[in-house]
């Protein structure tokens, strides 16, 4: 079917967000040589419980695959980088409300041999001599916290910056990453780091688990899914799929990644400044992130760098993820360095998605995927139902995240990891929770074409059950700000592999 130059245009990015198999880990050539400013994750919810005043929470995760156990740094944030979670509000693909972080670090120790060191009230040298051990990392004033962060945080709004100040101009400081339970009370930290303002805008900054799962090597070995229950590859029955338990390994599990949180009244985030109703054209945002560093970057060893003239962007996301797997690999830092409004020169690579034909050409049969142009996909790169209400302006084809800022939370409790898929509204790809299984609805949506059924060789228990067997996290998230888990410590972290209890099968 030969489709218009405008169709294809469109169909190109409604592809891309539906064919994640993972999120941004590594995506890119650029920044699989710059890990700092590469963006793993992007999240955009209600906040839950629902309190008096509707919230939005924005997360950004950056530097993927951390291993906790290697020091002696321990992965700080990189103070080069501007970090920035980005909301469209008025359907153009261009941000209207900025939140803007920096870091800055400094060594409190410069002759101690590593990032942090602790135990219980301190250790001395034999015979009484001075305290060479500073006692158990508890507070960010502690002793062996030796590399520290602080951070600031602007919000860009309205053409002017307005800064977001701690009580009393005390700094923000980032948690550092766990390096274990005799050096530091990961959990104290993290509660003194999570910090609750009185404008309403709460923010938080640090080393956490990577709030992502998924089979990772499963999927890069050419879609190589386990075979579990139904006894095709990478489809589930129905009790595995209903199960809030893994039948494969998390490649992900027991690492780390850093992520930068900011809660805010819905609000600050509208255009018209109110809380609108769902059905109100209004009510949907589009979200994004980037990372840039400045233009020029001078190194004179053995002195520190010196950086200077404009932020030019590295990496940015708005969906999990188009990059990795649709964008060709000599277009992919082009696109992770375009801005959004610009996303229809992509357009060749999205019109019919080679990898949707990948997998229908692996399943030998025992899968139909639905006929271009994949019309079921454009909710998902324009302003559209279900998400947006109708009448929204549908705005340029972008990827960005859209969040419906109307439609109420879902208690966790009775939440569905397949979000929308699932009846559950306020899960994706309307926004993004921490605990949504996007691989699952990736699939089954640009894949499996749920959105476009009934088409012929539709089948609800192959296209629908599409999945890779990794249905929760590794690590409990926390069902308050910052809603992500706590950093697996160095020294007892665990990455569950194939084969082995909760790995799921090796072949």
């Amino acid at each position: 079917m030969k489709l218009s130059k405008s169709v294809g245009a469109t169909l190109a990015l409604a592809a891309a967000p539906t064919l994640a198999l993972a999120a941004n880990h590594r995506e890119a050539p650029i920044t699989a040589l710059d890990h700092k400013a590469d963006i793993t994750d992007v999240y955009a919810f209600r906040s839950y419980p629902a309190g008096p005043e509707p919230k939005v929470t924005l997360i950004l995760g950056v530097d993927p695959l951390l291993e906790p156990a290697n020091g002696p740094t321990l992965f700080p944030f990189d103070p080069d980088i501007l970090y920035e979670i980005k909301v469209d509000n008025n359907n153009d693909a261009r941000a209207d409300v900025t939140f803007q972080f920096q870091f800055q670090t400094e060594f409190r120790a410069p002759g101690l041999f590593t990032a942090v060191a602790g135990f219980q009230d301190g250790a001395s040298e034999p015979g009484g001599g001075p305290i060479v051990v500073p006692p158990q990392i508890d507070t960010f004033q502690s002793a062996g916290l030796n590399l520290r962060q602080t951070y600031t945080v602007t919000m860009v709004k309205n053409g002017g910056s307005t800064p977001i100040l701690n009580a009393g101009g005390a700094p923000f400081f980032a948690v550092p990453g766990n390096a274990g339970p005799r050096t530091m009370d990961y959990p104290a930290l993290f509660g003194l780091g999570t910090y609750v303002l009185r404008n309403g805008i709460s923010v938080f900054a640090g080393t956490t688990d990577d709030a992502f799962w998924i089979d990772l090597g499963a999927a890069f070995d050419t879609a190589n899914f386990r075979t579990l229950g139904s006894g095709v590859p990478g489809v589930l029955t129905a009790t595995e799929d209903a199960a809030n338990s893994n039948f494969a390994s998390d490649t992900v599990s027991g690492y780390a990644v850093n992520h930068i949180a900011i809660e805010v009244p819905v609000r600050l985030l509208t255009r018209t400044g109110n809380v609108e109703p769902s059905n109100s054209t209004a009510a949907t945002i589009g979200v994004w992130a980037t990372t840039s560093r400045r233009a020029v970057t001078l190194r004179f060893s053995p002195f520190p760098s010196t950086n200077f003239g404009d932020w030019r962007q590295i990496q940015r996301m708005g969906n999990p993820l188009i990059n990795e797997l649709l964008v060709g690999i000599g277009f992919k830092d082009r696109f992770s360095m375009d801005q959004p409004r610009n996303d229809s020169q992509f357009q060749n690579f999205f019109l019919d998605p080679p990898i949707a034909r990948v997998v229908e050409a692996l399943y030998g049969g025992a899968l139909s995927i639905p006929a271009p142009p994949r019309l079921d996909l454009l909710p998902l790169v324009t302003y559209a139902a279900p998400i947006a209400a109708p009448g929204t302006p549908a705005g340029p084809i972008a990827d960005l995240l859209r969040l419906n800022t109307g439609v109420a939370p879902t208690n966790p409790a009775t939440a569905s990891r397949l979000g929308l898929l699932a009846g559950d509204g306020a899960g994706f790809p309307n926004g993004r929770r921490v605990f949504d299984d996007v691989t699952d609805i990736t699939l089954r949506v640009g894949v499996g074409g749920v959105l476009a059924a009934p088409f012929p060789g539709y089948d609800p228990n192959v296209n629908g059950r599409l999945g890779d067997g990794v249905n929760v996290n590794d690590a409990p998230y926390l069902t308050t700000f910052p809603y992500v888990a706590f950093g697996p410590d160095g020294r007892n972290r665990r990455h569950i592999d194939p084969g082995e209890p909760g790995g799921g099968p090796i072949s």
